[in-house]
């Protein structure tokens, strides 16, 4: 099984011309009805052997975290020393799987305990640092915002060196995590109320973490490279980042009574963001949003005295609806781009007909 990447790879090499490889994908796209774009590829298992490795990597790094919490046996707090070793580990067994193998789940995995490990020893450091005497708030939300922000660097060396697509995303929830923090500092911790504070800080950083995705999107709107894929992951992020904080401010999150209103808002909202999906050709916003439907719905449908019946209507609903939606995904999506605006529509991922004609 080839990706896009290995297509990009062997016409940068010369053993495929930039024709055959248009070819090749423009065939699969005609199989699959559906322009390779709107597929949104990414890479994650390109074998059995990617599940034996992880699993041997996932071995190896919780021995590392073992060994390392023996040498601060009675700290409260992150082990520093495991995280030193688990980043270490990642990052010597990245040079094998990841530079040399392009192994794409264990190259992930290696990343993400790269970086845990790294933000690991840096808060474990700080928390033996103080001895066991508690920081103010303030301080403690000013060094865990250094300790974001060094751990950001940690990942633009790793993406410098290993060239992960998960990484960007990595080191962009580490900025967010920094920038937070800080802000928080500021304030003081104490002062910290969720629907007036936080929530507005978590979705503001989801909306810029969407444009830096859109940035990587832009750059690549037939996704044939590995800013695609960069994006993808930016996008996972930013998902969650900009739902939690819009249904939260409906009540669906908090335990209120949700009410007829509270539905309608929440399925606008959900209708919004499938909107948005359709016209960037991305379909994490709905994943990330489908559980706060699923509540809403099951409410609406208990309320209305479908009790025995509520989950399975919900599912229903819902399920019937997404499959549709995947079964049309090319045209309803053709539909929603040809209503914005020309100059939009220039820089958003092209379109089944865009591509055919390419």
């Amino acid at each position: 099984m080839y990706s896009d990447d290995d297509l990009q790879s062997a016409v940068s090499s010369g053993a495929l011309s930039a024709e055959a490889a248009d070819a090749l994908r423009a065939h699969v796209a005609t199989r699959h009805a559906m322009p390779l774009g709107d597929e949104e590829h990414f890479r994650l298992i390109t074998g059995f052997n990617d599940i034996f490795v992880t699993i041997a990597v996932a071995m190896i790094l919780v021995a590392m975290a073992g060994i390392g919490q023996v040498f601060t046996p009675n700290l409260d707090g992150p082990p520093p020393f495991s995280g030193l070793l688990i980043a270490g580990a990642s990052w010597t067994m990245a040079e094998f799987f990841t530079r040399k193998r392009r192994m794409a789940l264990p190259s992930i995995v290696l990343l993400l305990a790269f970086v845990g490990g790294v933000m690991e020893s840096l808060l474990g450091f700080m928390v033996l640092a103080f001895d066991g005497q508690d920081p103010n708030e303030r301080l403690a939300a000013g060094l865990v915002a250094g300790s974001a922000l060094l751990t950001a660097g940690a990942a633009w060396l790793h993406w410098r060196r290993f060239m992960v697509p998960i990484t960007v995303a990595a080191g962009a929830a580490a900025v967010a995590a920094t920038v937070i923090a800080l802000i928080l500092a500021a304030i003081g911790p104490e002062n910290l109320e969720p629907e007036s504070t936080l929530m507005p800080l978590v979705f503001a950083a989801g909306i810029a973490i969407f444009a830096f995705a859109m940035r990587w999107d832009m750059s690549d709107r037939t996704r044939t490279t590995r800013r695609s894929d960069v994006a993808f992951w930016l996008h996972l992020l930013a998902a969650p980042m900009i739902a939690h904080p819009l249904f939260y401010w409906l009540g669906i999150t908090r335990g209120d009574t949700v009410g007829v209103g509270g539905v309608v808002g929440v399925l606008l909202v959900y209708v919004a963001l499938g909107l948005v999906a359709l016209a960037i050709d991305r379909r994490a916003l709905l994943v990330s949003a489908l559980a706060y439907v699923l509540a809403a719905l099951t409410w609406l449908f208990d309320r209305f005295g479908a009790v025995e019946l509520n989950i399975a209507l919900t599912a229903l609903v819902i399920g019937s609806a997404l499959l549709t939606l995947s079964a049309f995904w090319t045209p309803i999506r053709r539909s929603v781009v040809a209503m914005l605006p020309g100059n939009l529509q220039a820089r958003l991922p092209v379109t089944g007909v865009a591509l055919a004609s390419a």
